[in-house]
């Protein structure tokens, strides 16, 4: 049995109305990506791609781009309600396919994130919320999103975090825009782990042990950085003028920097880099590793990296409980999930 963790969905209604939006030029850029992924939204096309993978079932959330891109706050709200009432939909209706769907939340009114999370686990059965690395720029150890994370805590849940960032986040300040799509290919990755380090700093994960954080794309660039990450961070402040101190001053933390890191939870969204899948392992530990591909975004636009994600897995050196443990043991351990819903 395998659980893939992490894979994005267009339910027909969210598709229709988003495509019927007059959204901000980085909202645009994504909308003409996810109109060339057919699997998103026409579910006989995914289904046919599952097949190819046997007892194979998807968690599933709203594809990029986040709510809050997409207008006001009233926008925000009225696309998180038809997401999450569309993918509660699929997965009462494809039990088979779907384990379970986590919420779309409108992150840019932390009250109403906080009561669309509470509409979504305790009347449609969600099994948590993914939120993005910012909010319109906003960096999410902003006080104002404490009620959110004590909400999603006290739920059980997994937190979900996906990265954001467009061409206008240049890649050097004399510059208008990213070229290249630098921006997404190290860009996301850099949005992650600096989510990542703001929330370790600022004491969410000290103030909320219970708090189940799903890093996408194998936990970013922490695993890979880890001497820095570890006793680089021990000696925080060590690089800091005196003049510039109040920029290292943050929660009083019981723990040093990287095990807060490290009660994380990743997912296996490499794009087929073993040696990648590897470290992320090593670094977590197999007990904090959940099978997530990123499906469809690869280039066959659906089973694509399913197949490589499987792959890598299985030629890593991993025992088969071991794989086991990643491919459908964390998640259900984490969720309470069923052999079959």
């Amino acid at each position: 049995m395998k659980i893939d963790a992490f894979c994005h969905i267009m339910p027909r209604p969210y598709y229709d109305r988003f495509f019927e939006l007059d959204v901000a030029v980085h909202a645009a850029n994504l909308r003409k990506r996810v109109s060339n992924i057919p699997s998103l939204v026409d579910m006989d096309l995914r289904f046919a791609q599952m097949d190819e993978f046997g007892d194979y079932r998807q968690i599933i959330n709203i594809a990029a781009p986040p709510v809050e891109d997409l207008g006001s706050p009233a926008i925000s709200k009225e696309m998180a309600r038809i997401g999450n009432e569309s993918m509660a939909e699929l997965v009462r209706d494809h039990p088979d396919r779907f384990a379970g769907f986590t919420a779309c939340v409108p992150m840019d009114d932390p009250d109403a994130a906080v009561a669309e999370l509470d509409y979504a686990v305790e009347e449609l059965g969600a099994y948590g919320a993914q939120i993005y690395t910012h909010v319109n720029g906003r960096p999410m150890d902003d006080e104002r999103f404490e009620g959110f994370y004590e909400r999603m805590a006290a739920s059980g849940g997994l937190l979900q975090v996906h990265p954001c960032r467009s061409s206008a986040w240049s890649d050097y300040p004399t510059e208008p825009r990213s070229r290249y799509e630098i921006w997404w290919t190290f860009g996301w990755e850099y949005d992650l782990s600096a989510f990542m380090a703001r929330i370790v700093f600022s004491g969410v994960l000290e103030r909320h042990p219970d708090l189940k954080l799903l890093i996408h794309h194998g936990g970013s660039m922490v695993p890979h950085f880890a001497g820095r990450v570890g006793p680089g961070w021990d000696q925080l402040g060590a690089r800091t003028p005196e003049d510039q101190k109040e920029d290292v001053e943050g929660y009083p933390l019981t723990k040093r920097p990287i095990e807060y890191f490290k009660q994380m939870y990743v997912d296996t969204a490499m794009f087929g880099a073993a040696n990648a899948v590897r470290c992320s392992i090593d670094f977590y530990g197999v007990d904090h590793v959940l099978f997530g591909s990123d499906s469809p975004y690869d280039p066959e636009r659906g089973p694509g990296y399913i197949r490589s994600t499987i792959k890598n897995l299985q030629e890593v050196g991993l025992t088969e409980a071991e794989q086991d443990t990643i491919f459908h043991g964390n998640v259900t351990r984490l969720l309470g999930l069923t052999a079959k819903a």
